[in-house]
């Protein structure tokens, strides 16, 4: 009976990867997964952040800039986008068992929710996304994430 436990908890064993779809985070999956496995589930996931509500409502002191029907289509283009980066992250880390999901919100708040909803023994990410301001951004996320996660986070350079 202690066997079967033992394979009761490797069997829940999930790993939580993160990536903006950049080279940089590609990469850091690929060396930080190596180091983490094997694992039961491997879910990799991305953040869109959500529109400005503005573009359509506008601020108070001038009007939206944009139809709520386009609104709709920007999120579609997003979630068209996220869902592309994500399958060619699979594919670039050759991980066709890899569950991906795509979240909207706050990244740094959306990962370790995620890690919560997914019961994750670990969140592999990188510490550098797609450069200049994406840097310091993933920067700040990786550093919410470490600070912030319910489990340890492998963040790798």
């Amino acid at each position: 009976m202690a066997e079967h436990e033992e394979h009761d908890d490797h069997a829940a064993t999930v790993v939580l990867a993160a990536t903006d779809g950049s080279e940089h985070a590609t990469e850091a999956l690929r060396r930080g997964l190596q180091t983490v496995r094997p694992a039961a589930r491997l879910v990799i996931i991305t953040v869109v952040p959500p529109p400005d509500p503005t573009l359509v409502t506008g601020s108070g002191m001038a009007g939206g800039v944009m139809s709520y029907e386009q609104k709709q289509q920007l999120l579609a283009d997003e979630a068209a986008a996220a869902r592309a980066l994500l399958d060619a992250t699979v594919d670039a880390l050759d991980l066709p068992e890899a569950e991906t999901r795509i979240l909207q919100g706050d990244p740094g708040r959306e990962i370790c929710r995620a890690a919560v909803d997914h019961d994750a023994r670990v969140i592999v990410m990188g510490t550098r996304g797609r450069g200049g301001v994406a840097r310091f951004v993933l920067g700040s996320v990786s550093d919410h994430v470490v600070r912030n996660a319910p489990c340890p986070v492998l963040t790798v350079a």
